[in-house]
């Protein structure tokens, strides 16, 4: 593992625990990592220690983004604190506070973000605090977690609202089912996917697919193509949990339950009402999106419980 330098800040206290920043620098430059503790209020004895790990594109630490404040991740470590078990969160390269050497898109692959995480789950795996180390990773952040906790070998692992399909079949599915795309809008991009799968990178790209398959983004996409979440899974040589809302409008219960398929020993857990940034929030599609920026609104109440509960049974 790469060496890493490290300093410490302490913030402010909110709940039960004392918020300690890290920031973690790559001996060889390349990146600038920094994260948030939340360490409980414990006299005596180790914790169980979460690593959570945000989703795809601009969400940082706390589940925000420039246009959207939305916090769920910070209250969910909140929940954790509340309740004697440690978390850390952090930005991932190039998002909030956390940086990298180069700005260029097209030198991104998703192993880089998922050795970061690796990273993490070794730096405190060495700390004496910690009884364990278990992975949550939400969207995106599941399948980064799964190569992460496999990698590093944590102790557990949380998939939280994510994918259990290639990306490429839900991507296909999402342009397909939308009514108003035309057949040849449907056609391109199943054959944008089926190039990058096969390793090649696209030059020719419909005008109304530039946003997702752009020159600088295709190589982290191939990468990203390379990987099937339930095969991942099924590999985990740790106890796992599955977690999904049924309100969720980014990724389907059926992704769940193909999880649950490749791993039937999990613990599985369909949320009823719960949306993808973990709040109650009705089906209709606006109406649910109006959830997204509700950072006031209190997480699912089956949730934290729940996970608390699989994270104790971990030995």
């Amino acid at each position: 593992m790469r060496r890493l330098l490290y300093s410490l800040v302490v913030l402010s206290i909110t709940v039960t625990a004392q918020p300690v920043e890290y920031t973690y620098t790559d001996s060889t430059g390349t990146r600038i990592l920094q994260g948030t503790m939340l360490y409980p209020d414990v006299k005596r004895g180790k914790v169980p220690l979460v690593l959570i790990i945000a989703g795809s594109g601009p969400t940082d630490r706390d589940g925000n983004n420039r246009q959207l404040k939305s916090d769920y991740l910070k209250l969910l470590a909140e929940g954790f604190a509340q309740e004697g078990i440690a978390s850390f969160r952090y930005d991932k390269r190039g998002v909030g506070k956390s940086t990298m050497k180069t700005n260029r898109e097209d030198a991104l692959v998703i192993e880089d973000f998922s050795s970061d995480a690796a990273d993490w789950i070794r730096i405190f795996k060495s700390d004496k605090r910690f009884k364990n180390i278990i992975v949550l990773g939400h969207s995106e952040g599941s399948l980064l977690g799964m190569l992460a906790a496999q990698s590093a070998k944590a102790n557990g692992f949380i998939s939280l609202a994510g994918a259990g399909r290639p990306i490429d079949e839900i991507l296909k599915e999402q342009i397909k089912s939308n009514p108003f795309n035309p057949e040849q809008l449907v056609h391109d991009n199943e054959s944008i996917l089926d190039s990058l799968k096969a390793g090649f990178e696209v030059k020719q790209i419909n005008p109304l697919l530039q946003p997702l398959y752009r020159p600088g983004i295709q190589p982290y996409m191939i990468s990203w193509l390379k990987y099937d979440p339930a095969k991942l899974l099924k590999g985990l040589n740790m106890p796992c949990m599955i977690v999904q809302g049924s309100t969720d409008i980014q990724v389907a219960v059926k992704d769940a339950e193909r999880l649950k398929d490749a791993r039937p020993d999990a613990r599985f857990l369909l949320i009823e009402g719960m949306n993808h940034v973990l709040r109650d929030a009705p089906e209709e599609r606006m109406a649910n999106i109006a959830v997204y920026s509700q950072a006031e609104k209190p997480l699912s109440s089956a949730l934290i419980p729940a996970l608390i509960e699989f994270i104790r049974s971990i030995k």
